[in-house]
C-alpha cells in the first residue's frame, strides 16, 4: 500500500487525486466512492456528513456529499456523473468514522456511472498515486498525515 507523507493509499483503489476522492468498483457497472486519509487529515475531525440521497443523479465533476468538520464545509465531488443508488447511512449518523476508516467503513456512496469507461481512465491508479499525491500536498502546503 502506498503511503505519502504517512497518508496510506490501497493499491486496489483509484484517485481523483484533485478532489482527495477514491473510487472502487464493486459490481454490476457500480462504484463506491470515498474520502482519501489526506482528505479527512486536512478537514481534521468530521462533525457531519450529507450525501445526496439514493434516486439522484450526480453530474460529472459535481457534488454527491456534503461534509463539515471544525474547519471545513464543502463538497465532495464526484469525477463520474450517475445515480447515487445506496448512501453510507453509518457515516450520517457517526461521521466520524470517515477519519477512523476511510476506506472501510467510511465510504460515502455508490453510484452507478453514467460513462464509467470514460471517466476510468483519468484517474490514477493506487500504485502510481505517489507523485501525484506529492505534488498536490505541495501546492497545497499540506505536510502529512502524521
Amino acid at each position: 500500500m502506498p503511503s505519502v507523507r504517512g497518508c496510506h493509499m490501497p493499491d486496489e483503489l483509484l484517485y481523483d487525486v484533485e478532489n482527495h476522492i477514491w473510487f472502487q468498483e464493486v459490481g454490476d457497472g457500480n462504484v463506491r466512492l470515498g474520502m482519501t486519509t489526506v482528505a479527512t487529515a486536512m478537514a481534521g475531525q468530521l462533525v457531519a456528513f450529507t450525501p445526496k440521497k439514493v434516486g439522484r443523479s450526480v453530474r460529472e465533476g459535481r457534488s454527491c456529499a456534503t461534509v463539515e468538520s471544525g474547519k471545513w464545509v464543502g463538497p465532495a465531488k464526484s469525477a463520474a456523473g450517475g445515480e447515487v443508488i445506496e448512501v453510507n447511512d453509518a457515516l450520517v449518523d457517526n461521521p466520524s468514522v470517515a477519519n477512523e476508516d476511510p476506506y472501510g467503513a467510511g465510504w460515502m456512496v455508490i453510484i452507478k456511472p453514467d460513462d464509467w469507461d470514460a471517466i476510468k481512465p483519468g484517474l490514477t491508479p493506487g500504485a502510481d498515486v505517489t507523485a501525484k499525491y506529492e505534488a498536490k500536498m505541495d501546492a497545497d502546503g499540506f505536510a502529512g498525515c502524521e
